[in-house]
């Protein structure tokens, strides 16, 4: 492991796991700023392959369109990090994959970012079905791309824990 990589929130990833089995759910990711780290920690769990049906990893707008269904005009209006496409990322993966619930990410994990868009900000959609997309948005601030990111892939599968324990 890199001097700049974080670990894996692998006891939270095996939990997890156990709630969607229990909920007979499988699990999709659609990742931007985390470029597939929230999938990873899944899968890095031997046996996980009963409940994670597939990530995407949808870094550019491109992908966000092509591969998800990400609509040009709400990367537009809204740019790529924003509850808006969070939004349409968790609904996508969830309408395109085998899952019953979805976590997407998009943000800015820095270096950089704007005044409008500061280095730490993350927005994330959590998609069931039969259930309302649930958005938020995360200002971690400019820990580091690394931090940012490592903190990102947490707070995605606190969201996953939480909505599988209703």
């Amino acid at each position: 492991m890199s001097a700049h990589a974080t670990p894996l929130p692998l006891a939270l990833a095996e939990e997890v796991l156990a709630l969607a089995r229990t909920a007979g759910l499988m699990i999709s990711t659609a990742e931007s700023c985390t470029g597939g780290m929230i999938v990873g920690s899944l899968t890095e769990i031997p046996g996980s392959s009963d409940v994670v049906d597939r990530g995407y990893v949808t870094y550019s707008n491109t992908a966000k369109r092509e591969m998800i269904g990400v609509s040009p005009v709400t990367l537009a209006e809204y740019g790529a990090v924003s509850e808006q496409v969070a939004l349409e990322m968790a609904e996508g993966a969830l309408a395109k994959s085998m899952a019953g619930i979805a976590v997407a990410v998009t943000g800015i994990a820095g270096p950089g970012g704007s005044e409008n868009k500061p280095e730490g900000r993350v927005c994330f959609g959590l998609a069931r079905k039969g259930a309302t997309t649930v958005v938020e948005t995360v200002d971690f601030g400019p820990l580091g791309r690394a931090s940012v990111r490592g903190a990102t892939v947490e707070h995605a599968l606190e969201m996953l824990r939480s909505a599988l324990r209703t």
